[in-house]
């Protein structure tokens, strides 16, 4: 056999050879090798995304803007500035510290001063802030069981006594007709009631709460008149 002939035949076996490698490759799950000419790139350019038209906004625009917001949060704080006033003048001055009846005034008892009055009522009877103002004691106290101070803006303190529970705490702020307490009868007591005292000039003269109430409009039943009483403070 000619050389050229044993070529021709080793082309055709290896031919063969290859389909049948192709064959048994697909058999076994596995891709066959590519045998054509690779992809040529494409030429095709991606197209470039259109911009949004810039929007021009004019200086004068927005310092009309900047103006009228300013005017709007203007009027907002006068409004709430009206509310708050007018919430103030709204609420009272001085209120009573306690609904009840009235079983003890001002003056001599049992050969010893008492320098307030006593309201009785049931244990939890809510007890108020007589005046707007800041707490400055709140907790034991020796004969009272439990007290209270407040400290007025013009230096009245009252004292309230007895009390079963405690609403506020040293430092807070109160306003007059807020719920501080819970009437009880704790201490130096007999039965449920509060103690209460007034005393001017930054807490050091007492003077009669019937009296100092019925100065603020308000009139104790069972309190008897005030009426040409003395409000001269006693003791320093």
């Amino acid at each position: 056999m000619s050389a050229a002939s044993a070529g021709s035949v080793m082309d055709v076996v290896g031919t063969h050879s290859a389909e049948a490698g192709d064959i048994a490759l697909l058999a076994n799950g596995e891709a066959a090798p590519a045998t054509g000419a690779p992809d040529a790139p494409s030429s095709s350019t991606p197209a470039t995304p259109s911009l949004p038209e810039p929007v021009v906004v004019s200086a004068l625009d927005s310092a009309a803007e900047n103006a009228q917001s300013a005017m709007l949060y203007a009027g907002t704080e006068i409004n709430t500035q009206r509310e708050i006033a007018e919430e103030q003048a709204r609420r009272p001055k001085v209120a009573l510290p306690a609904e009840g009846t009235f079983t003890s005034g001002f003056g001599m008892r049992w050969g010893a001063m008492h320098a307030g009055i006593d309201i009785a009522n049931s244990n939890g009877t809510p007890i108020l802030a007589a005046t707007d103002g800041v707490v400055i004691d709140s907790g034991p106290a020796q004969g009272f069981g439990n007290w209270i101070r407040i400290m007025s803006d013009d230096g009245t303190m009252t004292v309230y006594g007895h009390m079963e529970s405690l609403d506020v705490r040293e430092g807070e702020r109160v306003y007059a007709g807020q719920r501080i307490a819970g009437m009880g009868n704790m201490g130096f007591s007999t039965g449920s009631h509060l103690h209460f005292e007034v005393l001017l000039n930054n807490g050091s003269q007492h003077v009669d709460p019937v009296i100092w109430l019925a100065q603020h409009g308000i009139y104790l039943a069972g309190a008897g008149s005030v009426e040409g009483s003395s409000s001269i403070p006693f003791g320093s």
